[in-house]
């Protein structure tokens, strides 16, 4: 159960969707108060909780849809910033920061690339560098393509004292 939990939470932006709904939810929370206090607030408070609730669906669909962290984490800081001048400055200053820092990280994550496995390749070498099930040994020899592809050591600029 640990185990799944932590691969989920690995295979998306979690933290940058954890910061953007608590963020959202702080700029919600604050119109939302009691009615008198909603009455004095007047038509201010509409675009708090929308804004609040757009960044609260950004956080869930990091979560939930990882291939649209570009889009949510973008929409994330544009919010943040807005909350800023348009709701009681961005929840006291405390959901504007979460807002902008949330979008970021949602923004930068990035999927882990796949692990490496011994599985055989197209060439029936296992990647370890041993020998394959059918007893022939892998090739040392290195291909032009390899050696084109591998990058040239840094050669030392003028005036250089290596």
């Amino acid at each position: 159960m640990l185990l799944s939990w932590r691969r989920w939470r690995k295979g998306r932006p979690f933290w940058g969707g954890l910061a953007a709904v608590l963020a959202g939810v702080e700029i919600c929370a604050l119109p939302l108060a009691p009615l008198k206090i909603m009455l004095q607030q007047g038509i201010a408070g509409i675009p708090s909780v929308l804004m609040g609730l757009v960044m609260i669906v950004m956080g869930l669909s990091a979560w939930f849809a990882p291939h649209y962290r570009g889009m949510a984490g973008v929409l994330t800081v544009l919010c943040a910033a807005a909350a800023l001048v348009m709701s009681n400055l961005g929840g006291f200053l405390l959901g504007t920061v979460l807002g902008i820092l949330g979008g970021s990280m949602i923004f930068a994550w990035q999927p882990a690339a796949p692990a490496e496995s011994g599985a055989p390749t197209a060439s029936g070498d296992p990647g370890n560098g041993t020998t394959p099930a059918n007893g022939t040994a892998p090739e040392t020899g290195t291909a032009p393509e390899a050696a084109a592809a591998a990058p040239a050591a840094p050669t030392p600029l003028e005036g250089d004292p290596r």
